[in-house]
């Protein structure tokens, strides 16, 4: 698992793309989380990234098919707490989705469709990226 130090090496978890083993994945990632030093708040947040990437992965990328699989990879690396996520779904283009706008989103009561918009407002930075037929999400959290 993580070490508490500033250079730990990489902890990996693959799930089955099934939503019911979104806990393994948010489990797993707030103990690393929590070794590397992180708030029980910091935690929470880093958690709900993680789902709502998780959750987008096997919703979007697989279509709800259960056979495929989710590899979320975690370390910390000089004070910054590296999450990475790769799927082999369909292609992920972020800049396809337009910002929400939160006004018109609340007044109508809509749910769902924020996932990109909480991650990017949770974490420190978000990048995606298209390699080998894999769809990588990179995620990063510093310690503060």
């Amino acid at each position: 698992m993580i070490q508490n130090n500033k250079n730990s090496q990489p902890s990996t978890i693959t799930i089955p793309s099934r939503t019911e083993r979104l806990n393994d994945v948010r489990q797993f990632v707030a103990q690393a989380a929590r070794v590397c030093g992180f708030t029980d708040a910091d935690v929470n947040n880093i958690m709900l990234a993680v789902d709502e990437a998780c959750t987008n992965i096997i919703k979007h990328a697989y279509n709800y098919a259960p056979d495929e699989s989710i590899e979320v990879n975690v370390r910390m690396h000089g004070g910054e707490f590296e999450i990475v996520i790769a799927d082999r779904g369909k292609n992920f283009n972020p800049d396809s989705v337009p910002p929400p706008d939160m006004k018109e989103y609340m007044s109508q009561y809509r749910r769902g469709g924020l996932g990109l918009y909480l991650m990017k407002k949770i974490m420190d930075t978000v990048d995606f990226q298209f390699k080998a037929n894999r769809n990588i999400l990179r995620m990063t959290k510093q310690l503060h």
